[in-house]
This record gives structure tokens, C-alpha cells and sequence, in this order.
């Protein structure tokens, strides 16, 4: 199974949700993927919940932090990106048009900072520490298998995130738009696009793919389970068959079977 002990810089490490209820997001998660769930103390009395999937860790769950509500944010999905040094990354950021939310600061052994790219899409740095911190799964059935950036300026967005990771941009023409692959060296790390006119006068935003084993029956429990289907389940030729929901809160997400690769 693809995962990191600890991820190198430049690719997605983590992803997290942050909700207005933690039980609730904890019961649907942890019944739609088959996650176990088991929640850590943090410092200043705080709790975090930690996703596994055979003992290997897939996702966070928490609290939306007060910070976050103050400035009108709604409960979401995180992505984070592993890099060398928080803080240098994180001036790097400012230096290309990006802001710093919060941080740089320490989380546990690590480090982290939460940050806007200069079309307003937020997204995370962390900076692991020299021990391993458990092995990160992705790639595989019910746990992350994509990162895609839904930006009002793909110019903009594509010039800060290859200043700033060192990213390179790979374009094709798709029948209704032009499609963005970020690559890090020859490894796919995710995708942009430009806002869909669907949702316009949105932030633009990150947004979290889930792999799974089939797209239509995980929609259909997601639905069963209180939440919603925004894009019913829709192939996408050559890459797989997706669907857009939200969980009970109202936190968009993604599913995907993708289309094994032909030889």
C-alpha cells in the first residue's frame, strides 16, 4: 500500500476535518470508509481524532478552532504539504502573494502553519520531526487519493505554488476545460482547475478525494447516512468515476473509483 512515514517535501502529508461536531463526523467517517477512530489529548486540554485503517493512519478529525470561526470559516476539509522548514516556507509564501493564517507553530513533534494563496484557497505546511510519527496511507480504498485546487486564477495559483514547492505544471485540454497536474519530479501530487461557472463568486479552495471501491454505492451510504450528494457519481474518461458530497455539517468532500491503468 502507497504510504510515507514521513513524507517527503513537496508532497500532500495530511488531511483533516475540522467540524462544528466531532461525534457526528467521527460516526460518519468512521461508517462510510471503515475507519477506526481513537481520539489523542493535545495540549491546552484539546482532543484530536486520529482515522486508521489497519493500524495505519489516514486522517484527523477536531473541533473547527476558534481562530478559524472568528474569521467566518466554515467547518472544512485541510490539506496539508510536507516541507523542510515551516518557517522559511511560510516567508517563502508571503514573498509569492500568499498570506500566513496562523503560525508557524509547534504541533506536537512537528511544526505547521496555515496558509492562503493569493486567489484565497487555504491550505497547510508541516514540518515533520527526525523520529516517525506513524506510516500516512493513501492511494488506496477508503483513504486519500487526490488534491485538487478549484482557483478564480490558474495563472496566479500555478506561478505560487510552483515558487513555492518547486512544482512543475502539466496541462491538458479536457472536452469542457483546461486541466492542471502538479508533479513533483515524475510523481503526480494533484490538480487545478479553473472555478466551474456552476459555482461562481465562491473562494476558491482545496479540495479532498477519497479512493474507493465503487463511487455509486459510497455515495448511496454517504446519502443514507445524512449526508449529500452535490455531483452525482460521473466518469471521467480514463481517470475513473466521481462524486461530489457533503458530510451531515455540510463539509464538501470527494469520492473516486479510479480506472485501473491500462498496460
Amino acid at each position: 500500500m502507497p504510504s510515507y512515514t514521513k513524507a517527503p517535501a513537496g508532497a500532500f502529508s495530511w488531511v483533516e476535518v475540522s467540524t462544528t461536531d466531532v461525534q457526528g463526523a467521527k460516526a460518519f467517517y468512521g461508517s462510510l470508509f471503515d475507519w477506526s477512530i481513537a481520539d489523542m489529548p493535545m495540549p491546552g486540554g484539546l482532543s484530536y481524532s486520529m482515522a486508521t485503517i489497519a493500524g495505519k493512519q489516514v486522517a484527523g478529525l477536531m473541533t473547527i478552532p476558534p481562530e478559524a470561526t472568528k474569521t467566518g470559516a466554515p467547518p472544512h476539509w485541510l490539506s496539508y504539504v510536507a516541507v523542510d522548514d515551516v518557517a522559511a516556507s511560510a516567508q517563502q509564501a508571503t514573498k509569492l502573494g500568499g498570506k500566513v493564517l496562523t503560525g508557524p507553530f509547534d504541533m506536537g513533534p512537528g511544526k505547521m502553519a496555515v496558509l492562503q494563496d493569493p486567489t484565497g484557497a487555504v491550505f497547510a505546511l508541516w514540518q515533520s520531526p527526525a523520529e516517525p510519527m506513524g506510516s500516512f496511507q493513501f492511494g488506496e480504498d477508503n483513504s486519500l487519493g487526490w488534491n485538487e485546487l478549484s482557483t478564480t486564477d490558474t495563472d496566479r495559483a500555478g506561478a505560487f505554488y510552483s515558487g513555492l514547492f518547486g512544482w512543475k505544471l502539466e496541462t491538458a485540454q479536457m472536452p469542457d476545460m483546461v486541466y492542471t497536474t502538479f508533479k513533483r519530479g515524475a510523481e503526480r501530487v494533484g490538480g487545478m482547475m479553473a472555478q466551474p461557472k456552476e459555482i461562481d463568486g465562491t473562494p476558491s479552495a482545496w479540495a479532498v478525494y477519497f479512493a474507493v471501491a465503487d463511487a455509486d454505492k459510497t455515495a448511496a451510504k454517504a446519502k443514507s447516512l445524512g449526508g449529500r450528494e452535490i455531483v452525482p457519481p460521473t466518469d471521467i474518461p480514463n481517470i475513473g468515476r466521481f462524486a461530489v458530497l457533503t458530510d451531515p455539517q455540510g463539509v464538501f468532500f470527494s469520492v473516486i473509483k479510479f480506472t485501473p491503468p491500462t498496460k
